[in-house]
């Protein structure tokens, strides 16, 4: 499965593909960060994200799309922003028949952690260690982008068939289920 992983942002979007099947390791395709200058208009920063995002989902041809679920936070400029370039994704892909899945910050932090409240130099350094990379991929919205990509390939997979483990759930993937679960109960 191919997995392009989207962490939505105005400024700075996060951008991942990932490849990888049930009890595989995943491996990295490719990584950016697409930038918007803060002095530009809104539908001018919404439109450059959006031509990356069709670029991206035309040249990896993934098989769905993950993208982190919008939340309320105390800043509404960087919530609105969030769910702006979240909606220009969910319509790109939607214009090519991929399927869209979103995942909860914690939840991706506890599918790559095992703790729903890592920070992010935590989920940057498994990120790191699960896509055996050489380096950190930086800024934070980059691994996040990955973070959601591999989050989306363990989803769907048994607890017991992820990330090439078998035999009893990892700290990691309990920790997942949990996170899973505690998001439907809400």
């Amino acid at each position: 499965m191919r997995v392009l992983g989207v962490d939505p942002g105005l400024t700075r979007c996060g951008l991942g593909v990932v490849d990888g099947r049930a009890g595989r390791r995943a491996r990295l395709v490719a990584v950016d960060v697409v930038r918007t200058p803060a002095d530009a208009g809104l539908e001018m920063r919404l439109l450059a994200v959006a031509e990356v995002i069709e670029a991206w989902l035309d040249r990896h041809a993934p098989d769905v799309l993950a993208v982190e679920r919008v939340f309320s936070q105390q800043n509404v400029r960087t919530v609105m922003g969030t769910a702006q370039v979240s909606g220009v994704a969910l319509l790109a892909a939607a214009r090519r028949g991929v399927p869209v899945a979103l995942h909860t910050p914690s939840e991706v932090k506890a599918a790559v952690t095992g703790d729903g409240r890592a920070g992010k130099e935590q989920v940057a350094a498994m990120v790191t260690r699960i896509l055996d990379l050489p380096a950190t991929p930086r800024p934070a919205d980059a691994s996040d982008a990955l973070a959601l990509a591999v989050c989306h390939l363990w989803r769907g997979s048994a607890p017991t068939a992820v990330a090439g483990h078998s035999g009893a759930p990892t700290a990691a993937q309990s920790a997942w289920a949990q996170a899973v679960a505690a998001t439907r109960r809400r």
